[in-house]
């Protein structure tokens, strides 16, 4: 049994965190480095993507990964590209910020999937809209979501982090905050009410959305729906940061 981990390199603990939990399902764990140009909505973007490869393989091998695969551009996009459509959950939030980026997404992990054939894969929930559609592909492989690995002050650990400034790295803490500060909210209402207030207190943070939802369908929550999530997207120093959290006891 092989189990992937996808990433796009500069691996940090979150990515471990992915590897170790691959590692205790099998002996057998590839992980693979490749930065996916489908995924990016300018080139600007795609060159400011931290690398740092010998440390990625390093970092990989230390959390239990037996194989560390950077494959270049022409294995994974070998003549014309044909690619997928993320579907109807594509092209909101994150999909209508980023157009045509979760098509990028499920033609790389399709492409992947069809090269490795791994029996299961693992993903962040930090990425919850992505995960999501992963999971809503016509697979076979067994998809494992993994829960957010977070700095000692809740910030979400990316590979975008390093790019914040030092105030840009203190000024990212609140949109943890927010979702915290509207976890255990009596009502859908309020919960809203104090994420976009907590948010309205750091004027370094350009909001592109905030909303709970149901984390199923994706649609607006209300206090009936029994699985609700806080997202929150936005922008830092020019970085985007995401990041989610679950909503009730």
């Amino acid at each position: 049994m092989t189990v992937l981990v996808p990433t796009m390199g500069a691996l940090h603990k979150g990515h471990q965190g992915l590897i170790k939990r691959a590692r205790s399902m099998s002996k057998e764990v590839v992980v693979s480095i490749f930065i996916n140009p489908l995924q990016f909505e300018n080139s600007d973007d795609l060159e400011k993507y931290p690398r740092s490869p010998e440390r990625d393989i390093q970092l990989a091998t230390l959390a239990g990964a037996t194989e560390v695969w950077m494959p270049d551009y022409e294995e994974i996009y070998p003549g014309e590209i044909k690619k997928l459509n993320a579907g109807p959950l594509g092209k909101i939030f994150e999909g209508a910020s980023r157009p045509e980026h979760f098509d990028g997404v499920v033609t790389v992990v399709n492409r992947l999937f069809e090269i490795v054939k791994p029996s299961a894969a693992v993903f962040g929930e930090k990425d919850f809209q992505q995960l999501a559609i992963i999971k809503a592909m016509k697979s076979s492989v067994e998809i494992v979501g993994v829960p957010t690995v977070r700095e000692f002050d809740g910030l979400a650990l990316s590979s975008r982090n390093i790019r914040l400034s030092e105030q840009g790295r203190v000024s990212a803490n609140v949109i943890h905050r927010a979702l915290a500060g509207a976890h255990l909210a009596p009502s859908v209402v309020i919960a809203q009410e104090i994420i976009n207030s907590t948010l309205a207190t750091e004027p370094a943070f350009k909001l592109d959305y905030a909303a709970i939802i149901d984390e199923h369908s994706f649609e607006l929550a209300n206090d009936q729906t029994r699985h609700k999530r806080a997202i929150i997207a936005g922008w830092i120093d020019g970085v985007r940061l995401i990041d989610n959290m679950k909503m009730g006891a």
